[in-house]
């Protein structure tokens, strides 16, 4: 009898991490699969969804305007209940670290589902940093009954905490294979926001890509990165910045006050996952303070420098994939400038092993859980 599958996301980066397992599942025989949105991101989530077209079973719709992670966490807790009551799955799939992740985690224990934690194991062992994912994490952990984690050093956290090994696979992270899928699709696709980026960025300079969001750097932090990325452009006339800024507005501001005029920067609206996806694949260097960025770009050749003092994805750093320079204006010039003019780093950079996985995560997933769904 074929096991019933809900699978929980509500952020962009997780739409993006569960699509592909979303697909698997689906073509299955052995499961049933439903996806449910929480809706914590409305309009990048609803992106996504419609590029790997998918269409939500259950749609909760919780975004609102004022937000915070006390009505989010409630909310999605109580909205849960009817969703689990009535379909009544064997397994509920949560992924990484999002307030979404952790609710869902909490509801479907107390609904008596296993819970299965895709991205499982990453940890900065800092509870403060980054804020609150690691704690999001942490609890979704010691809850879920199957691990799926990225690499052998989320395998060891996972041994060190106490989880079975029997209960986790190291699978990879599912990520890389939701963008080996995309990158041909969207270097075909007619995409008027891929249209627009080729006429408004000069592809005769060398494209720098920066994203940041990260609560933890908001206030000061955001200030130094933004005086940092100014001194690059002043520095580097064949460089241009394109930095798509994020919408809160604790980001908003110390960017557009800071870089609004600055020289080779240019200040673009939030891409959609196709055309970040295509943009990402034509830079030279990514700054960013994002963890799924961390594993991305590595996967295209990129050299990136991650904007946090800690990582939950410290194999990135061993590995020379990424440089660790937090939000220290001297450590993102001088790291960044050296990349520019150093050709025989650059290139090892550009030509190391991506330690996240080949692509095939979510194969393993699948495999792994027809196992646990044998009679």
């Amino acid at each position: 009898m074929a096991k019933k599958n809900l699978i929980v996301f509500g952020t962009r980066p997780e739409a993006i991490k569960m699509a592909p397992l979303v697909k698997a599942f689906s073509s299955n025989e052995n499961f049933i699969t439903k996806v449910c949105v929480t809706g914590q991101h409305r309009e990048m989530l609803d992106q996504v969804l419609k590029f790997f077209d998918i269409k939500p079973d259950y749609d909760m719709n919780l975004m609102k305007k004022g937000q915070n992670l006390y009505n989010l966490t409630a909310d999605i807790i109580t909205g849960l209940k009817p969703i689990l009551e009535n379909f009544r799955p064997d397994y509920v799939y949560v992924h990484g670290d999002t307030t979404t992740t952790m609710s869902a985690s909490i509801a479907s224990f107390y609904s008596g589902a296993k819970v299965c934690h895709v991205e499982a194991g990453l940890r900065t062992f800092n509870k403060k940093a980054p804020f609150p994912e690691e704690i999001n994490r942490t609890i979704a952990g010691h809850i879920a009954d199957y691990h799926f984690a990225p690499t052998q050093n989320s395998f060891n956290n996972l041994i060190r905490e106490g989880i079975p090994d029997s209960n986790i696979l190291i699978s990879g992270n599912t990520v890389i294979d939701a963008l080996v899928q995309s990158v041909e699709k969207v270097d075909k696709m007619n995409d008027e926001e891929i249209e627009a980026l080729k006429n408004e960025i000069d592809f005769t300079k060398r494209i720098i890509l920066v994203t940041g969001h990260r609560r933890e750097n908001h206030g000061e932090g955001f200030i130094r990165i933004c005086e940092a990325l100014k001194e690059i452009g002043d520095a580097e006339e064949n460089v241009q910045i394109i930095y798509p800024v994020h919408l809160n507005p604790k980001v908003q501001k110390p960017v557009y006050e800071i870089l609004g005029n600055a020289k080779s920067i240019k200040l673009i609206g939030p891409l959609a996952y196709p055309a970040f996806v295509w943009l990402m694949n034509k830079t030279e260097i990514v700054i960013t303070d994002s963890g799924g960025v961390q594993e991305e770009a590595p996967s295209l050749g990129k050299p990136v420098l991650v904007m946090r003092d800690t990582t939950e994805r410290p194999e990135a750093v061993d590995a020379g994939t990424v440089i660790l320079v937090g939000t220290d204006k001297k450590k993102i010039v001088d790291q960044t400038l050296r990349l520019l003019n150093n050709d025989e780093l650059y290139k090892k950079m550009s030509k190391l092993h991506n330690p996240y996985g080949d692509g095939n995560a979510c194969n393993r997933i699948v495999g792994f859980m027809e196992n646990m769904a044998l009679p």
